[in-house]
């Protein structure tokens, strides 16, 4: 790779940097304005676009594949759609050079677009038909569609064709018609607004690049009047010095190979295998073929200098070999073009990158990429290991296990941790779990047409085209003298071709593509002359292809497919790593891109979540549905938003419930003990810390709660009965609504699943106790008449209305479990007893944490603590506070009832979903309410309440941060009327309904507030409930 100008050497110092300084920035800001054109190529019918792009290549198999890269691009709505494209192989294969192929680019034009009128459209044509025979791993897909170290700004890995489209997409509104040409491997950077396309006949886009550039490509030498005087192609850096091309800088007029011809001059060349607007096959025979092989450059450009005559014409260097074809060709040529002129258009600030060979490839990609990254060009582009500096990769999965070496470059690979890659080394289309790659050698994978593979390997610095007589270098040494050293004759090699490293025949054909990489390094150790002879043997017994064979023979209808697969692998796991690391499901998903997921990464999405532990499968569920809801998108199989975030949820219940179940007992020796049993317990109060009970902000980061015991105006409010009875059958009663229910058999005891159910509760603490088993063949009588009789249930939440925000459901689920052991005479700790309600609220699939059992079951204030783990151990500690200040919190705290209710499920839901979502004001709010809830523990143990009313605020609004639900117009309203009274406000529960909690200011009695709440809301229920600590 070469690159060009960076600040003329001999004009002083102070010019120097600031044009080095300049030179980025213009190149930067016309990037981005080419961005902006090409955006608008997309989305505006009425932005002037190419009416037709043409894309030329060496045969049927390379055009195949670029037609699948246009149609993805197309589907993807990454090309202009009303712009015609157009792939058009050398034709019957022969390569017949660039300046046949432009001919048949005409043939097709007049035949499809009307004749000559076709070239008064604005036609874009990309000379991509070349082999690649120097940087063998594009020899199949073609260096057009060779990756650039560039992320594009919608997300995109970028390709030479996509920074054509950019480049190229401000010319059409500035141009009559015509047509631009230009060179499939090379990138010219430059701004369109540059280009004077006030010109007749030709005008060569040209930038100045050093002498010893310009000697490996073509240079204008300017007539001093804009207009090119001779057209020098390839010359020695000695003759373009006699011809007076090298300026006083060392520089050239380079020709970077894209060319505007106008209509008339396309009339003219037409004119060469056509009589009207009808091609004539005898002329267009004689002039596109293999033989004569003209030139787009030498043949075309020559005669358009102004002192170019025929006789050095005829001595021009050709593409093919001189030959009477050619030399008639020319005869031609020279009669329809000579009269014709070309423009030069010098460009600066500019850039011209030729993409050359494998190791200026590397150079580029590793070492020189750092020179671009005002074009945002980095080392690592749409690969998992973004921020990586020591090699580059592109379009890669790389596994965090996996060794690369350093200034290594990994392209459209799949890499396991197996791996490692010596320094220095290319690897491209590789699938590889495990292996040594050596250092400095390049392996490229093809995926032949019969199914089987081929891995060729060479060195980073061998040239293809070197020759067995010149001795050409071989990964670590000569191919002569490896050959010489196992006395491999060179016809067993070349089967009579050319001795050419390019026709070789050295790589062997396997059945699998490891295989073929083993097959590969054997060939790095007979280089070193170590391969033992038997090995060498069985390798010359091996069907072998060569370079160009394996070119020849690849399946490329393959390609697109494996290098979208990986990109979407890529984006998959970038996704899942970022989901991983704490960020926002919505950040998370830029990753893909104004393209977004499809049913392909769908489906890869998904095989992620199957795959992985339990946290980032349901963020990836939940992110999921968030992408599809908000875009109302539904995938295979009506699978829609709520499917997946049911997914979300279940697999976290599933989790809790699996590991509850371990607390279950499932005992044959179950004995009714006691005929009757009641127990009475109270309801509680949330201060700090509430939600980070909740799975899974609890399983990841521990949980820490302060909560308080009540009972409400001197009643135990969670009252459970459990009575023996004769009849072999299970009652049930809920008292405090009304209703009673019997169930007969064990299966309608394990539908305890619907949360609507009224006995959803009952069903789940019978099996929950284990009386019930989850599956089995007993009957339910069977079961009664082994522990000794049937059972009657019966619940009742005395005076707490539905939604209040006091834990009354887990603690009734508490009072049940506690009551089914008493009655069978079972002891069970304070923990297991909380596990089991953990287990019952996930089989009601009403979900929530641990702090509401632990509430309402162990008495006191309670500081409430659990470590990160699936399997949550509680640790409870009352705390300690003086007499005087019990007295003075009894008296100060109260309980505002406003009269409103809110169904916490679906609540638990929307503030768990933002947590697993990664919302920073969730995420946030969490960890303070955790720092909170300590803070309240220390201002309750030293006596002050004052600083716990304060503390009451900072956790309000917290709690609104987490759920903008929490509050409402009408808690606003209460807070607002009676805020003179009060120094510390609350909600209980999650709020938006339900309880209120305050702090009193000092002096202030209930009565007061009381009277203040009746005089502004009347008789709409709002008022203070007594409550008392216990």
């Amino acid at each position: 790779m070469r690159a060009g100008l960076r600040g003329r050497k001999d004009t002083g110092i102070t010019m120097n940097v600031s044009y080095s300084k300049i030179k980025p920035l213009f190149l930067q800001q016309s990037y981005m304005d080419a961005w902006e054109d090409y955006r608008r190529a997309l989305r505006k019918r009425s932005f002037p676009c190419w009416d037709v792009i043409v894309l030329t290549a060496s045969n049927e198999d390379q055009a195949a594949a670029y037609r699948r890269e246009i149609e993805y691009r197309l589907q993807n709505n990454l090309l202009p759609g009303k712009t015609k494209y157009a792939v058009l192989s050398d034709p019957e294969g022969k390569r017949v050079g660039s300046g046949g192929a432009t001919l048949n680019v005409l043939r097709y034009l007049a035949e499809t677009e009307g004749g000559r009128s076709a070239f008064e459209k604005k036609i874009l044509v990309i000379h991509s038909g070349g082999d690649s025979k120097r940087v063998p791993q594009y020899s199949v897909c073609g260096k057009l569609f060779s990756p650039v170290p560039r992320e594009l700004p919608n997300g995109r890995a970028s390709t030479l064709f996509d920074e054509f489209m950019i480049a190229t997409a401000g010319i059409p509104a500035r141009m009559q018609g015509g047509m631009l040409v230009m060179s499939g491997d090379v990138l010219l950077l430059f701004n369109v607004l540059q280009i004077d396309l006030q010109y007749q006949g030709a005008a060569a886009i040209s930038i100045k690049e050093p002498v010893a550039v310009g000697k490996e490509h073509g240079v204008f030498l300017n007539d001093g009047q804009g207009m090119v005087k001779r057209f020098l192609h390839k010359q020695s850096e000695e003759q373009l010095r006699e011809l007076g091309a090298v300026n006083e800088q060392g520089m050239v007029d380079l020709d970077t190979g894209a060319v505007m011809l106008d209509t008339e001059l396309l009339c003219a060349l037409f004119s060469l295998i056509a009589a009207g607007d009808r091609v004539e096959d005898e002329k267009f025979d004689r002039f596109v073929n293999d033989r004569a092989r003209i030139s787009f450059y030498g043949d075309f450009l020559y005669p358009l200098a102004k002192d170019s005559t025929l006789e050095e014409y005829y001595l021009e260097a050709p593409e093919g070999s001189f030959c009477e074809e050619l030399k008639d060709c020319r005869t031609d040529i020279w009669e329809a073009l000579h009269d014709f002129r070309m423009k030069v258009l010098c460009l600066s600030p500019a850039e011209f990158i030729h993409f050359g060979t494998t190791g200026e490839l590397l150079e580029l990609v590793t070492d020189r990429v750092e020179d671009y990254e005002y074009l945002h060009w980095d080392k690592q582009v749409c690969t998992n290991r973004q921020g990586e500096r020591r090699y580059a990769a592109h379009n890669s999965l790389i596994a965090k296990g996996a060794d690369i070496g350093d200034n290594c470059y990994l392209e459209d690979c799949d890499i396991g941790s197996g791996v490692s890659v010596g320094e220095s080394s290319i690897l491209s289309g590789l699938l590889l779990e495990k292996g040594q790659i050596p250092p400095q050698v390049a392996l490229h994978a093809l995926l032949l047409k019969d199914g089987r593979y081929v891995v060729r390997i060479y060195g980073v610095e061998d040239n293809p085209k070197g020759t067995l007589e010149q001795n050409t270098t071989f990964i670590y040494g000569k191919l002569g003298d490896m050959l010489s050293y196992y006395g491999i004759s060179p016809e067993r090699i070349w089967n009579g071709q050319e001795h050419y490293l390019w026709f070789a025949k050295l790589y062997p054909v396997c059945a699998g593509m490891e295989e073929a990489i083993e097959a590969s390094l054997q060939l790095v150790k007979m280089s070193e002359k170590k391969e033992p002879s038997p090995a060498v043997a069985k390798w010359l017994s091996m069907e072998r292809c060569s370079l160009y064979e394996s070119f020849e023979q690849a399946d490329v209808k393959e390609i697109l497919p494996w290098k979208i697969r990986l990109e979407d692998l890529v984006l998959v796991t970038r996704f899942a790593e970022g989901m991983e690391q704490g960020a926002s499901y919505d950040k998370a998903l830029q990753v893909f891109g104004q393209v977004g997921i499809d049913q392909k990464k769908f489906d890869l999405l998904m095989e992620k979540a199957k795959t992985s532990g339990l946290l980032l499968k349901m963020r990836i569920y939940y992110a999921l549905s968030r992408y599809m809801r908000e875009r109302n998108i539904v995938f295979a199989g009506d699978t829609g938003y709520d499917v997946l975030e049911r997914l979300c949820f279940d697999c976290l219940g599933k989790a809790v419930y699996d590991n509850s179940r371990k607390y279950i007992q499932d005992n044959k020796n179950y004995r009714i003990q006691n005929e009757n049993v009641a127990v009475r317990l109270p309801v509680r109060v949330n201060w700090g810390g509430g939600w980070t009970d909740t799975p899974p902000y609890c399983n990841e980061n521990g949980g820490v709660v302060l909560n308080a015991a009540l009972k409400l105006n001197g009643i135990w409010p969670i009252q459970v009965e459990v009575r023996r009875l004769d009849k072999l059958q299970v009652e049930f009663a809920s008292e405090d609504i009304g209703v009673r229910g019997v169930c007969k058999t064990a299966d309608e005891i394990r539908d305890c699943h619907n949360p609507f159910d009224f006995f959803a509760l009952h069903k789940a603490a019978l099996i929950s106790c284990g009386i019930v088993p989850l599956a089995g063949t007993e009957t339910l009588q069977e079961i009664l008449r082994r522990i000794g009789g049937g059972i009657y249930l019966s619940t009742k939440v005395v005076g707490v209305p539905k939604g209040s925000g006091l834990g009354t459901s887990s603690i009734l689920s508490g009072a049940c479990v506690k009551a089914l052991h008493e009655f069978l005479g079972l002891s069970c700790s304070d923990g297991a007893l909380y596990d089991i309600v953990l287990c019952m609220e996930q089989m009601m699939s009403t979900g929530g944490g641990w702090q509401d059992q632990v509430g309402g079951l162990t008495n006191g204030i309670k500081f409430i603590t659990t470590k990160s783990g699936i399997d949550q151990k509680i640790r409870v500690e009352q705390v300690i506070m003086s007499e005087e200040a019990k007295k003075e919190l009894q008296e100060r705290f109260v309980l505002i009832y406003t009269g409103q209710r809110r169904l916490a499920r679906n609540l638990l839901r929307e503030v768990v979903g933002n947590y697993i979502g990664g919302r920073k004001e969730s995420v946030d709010a969490l960890s303070d309410m955790k720092v909170t809830a300590v803070r309240m523990r220390w201002a309750l143990e030293e006596g002050d309440i004052d600083t716990l009313a304060e503390l009451f605020n900072e956790h309000w609004e917290l709690s609104k941060q987490l759920d903008m639900g929490a509050t409402n117009t009408c808690i606003d309203q209460i807070f607002l009327s009676c805020e003179d009274l009060i120094d510390g406000r609350f909600i209980a529960g999650a709020g938006g309904g339900g309880f209120l909690q305050a702090i009193l200011k000092k002096g202030v009695t209930k009565k007061q507030l009381s009277a203040r709440l009746h005089e502004v809301f009347q008789d709409n229920g709002v008022d203070v409930w007594e409550s008392e600590f216990v």
